[in-house]
């Protein structure tokens, strides 16, 4: 292990007042030395306990690097940035506020970044943690929009177009710096509103830049899915949110590249009406519409709807 390479983590957290807690002990207890990380805690105007939580958490933790701050502009974007802008680190890592990081997360990723000099960014597995159980409508297709990510069972470079989920991402903290962090016009969550996709135009911006980004399996956080708060309003918020960023995003490029996102996302519509009936005739017709239902509702949040 690379006793040089020091590494900051940063939680946006959002009234998960219920988990923050667990995503801390989790990180409190790694195998790294704690002189090697730090961890901050940007609390983005939750109305729950988080505020008393994590001050809980600091008071009776003192041995650690942990810190807490508030950022009042709605929106992860705007926390992950704030909280990026009091690290130290020369890594930069971003969990969710309900997730469990192994206890050699961070050990990982150091070790990671010190053996692959080419690194420019790193993602890693995110494996769903559901509560009670899994309901019998997910699948693989839909699993994505509560976290669920696995791009390959082996170490590998992102292809062009592939990028890491914002919930396991690491980055050196110069190059984050360089592409100017996260794209303040798509903010994530703001009220109801979702205009997300605020990841994929970051490590967008990376790639451009000649920055290779490795996908490692064995670098896992765990994230907190309750099923009773899957409904019908929460998943179209996070599928048209999908939409919606991509307009934001292929808009600044042009009409055309819109134009084009358009027909991706209808030859996609097309593409899960074939899969929906796949799993119809593989007797498991539950898992049929919500596949659908995913597109036809990214295809609204591009369309503004």
């Amino acid at each position: 292990m690379s006793s040089t390479i020091k590494i900051s983590v940063v939680i946006c957290t959002y009234n998960r007042a219920l988990y923050i807690e667990d995503a801390m002990q989790s990180l409190y207890h790694q195998t790294l030395p704690a002189s090697l990380f730090e961890v901050i805690v940007a609390n983005n105007n939750s109305t729950d306990d988080t505020a008393a939580v994590c001050q809980q958490f600091l008071d009776s933790h003192t041995d650690a690097h942990f810190y807490y701050l508030e950022e009042k502009r709605q929106g992860a974007t705007y926390a992950r940035n704030s909280g990026a802008a009091l690290a130290k680190g020369e890594l930069l890592c971003f969990m969710d506020d309900d997730a469990i990081a192994d206890p050699d997360y961070l050990e990982r990723i150091v070790n990671f970044f010190a053996t692959h000099a080419d690194a420019g960014g790193l993602g890693g597995r995110i494996i769903p943690k559901y509560i009670p159980q899994e309901p019998k409508w997910m699948s693989h297709y839909v699993s994505s929009l509560v976290g669920n990510f696995n791009y390959s069972e082996d170490v590998e470079i992102f292809k062009p177009g592939k990028y890491p989920l914002e919930s396991n991402m690491i980055i050196r903290t110069a190059d984050f710096i360089k592409v100017n962090g996260f794209n303040e016009a798509l903010p994530g969550v703001v009220g109801t509103l979702r205009i997300g996709g605020e990841g994929k135009e970051f490590f967008y911006k990376l790639q451009a830049i000649g920055r290779q980004i490795y996908y490692d399996p064995a670098i896992r956080v765990q994230h907190v899915v309750e099923v009773k708060k899957l409904t019908k309003e929460y998943m179209y918020r996070v599928a048209s949110g999908i939409g919606r960023g991509e307009r934001r995003r292929v808009l600044e490029i042009s009409k055309t590249a819109y134009y084009k996102k358009h027909l991706e996302y209808l030859f996609k519509l097309g593409a899960s009406i074939l899969l929906g009936l796949k799993y119809t005739l593989q007797g498991c017709p539950a898992k049929a519409w919500p596949v659908i239902q995913f597109r036809i509702d990214a295809i609204k949040g591009l369309m503004n709807r």
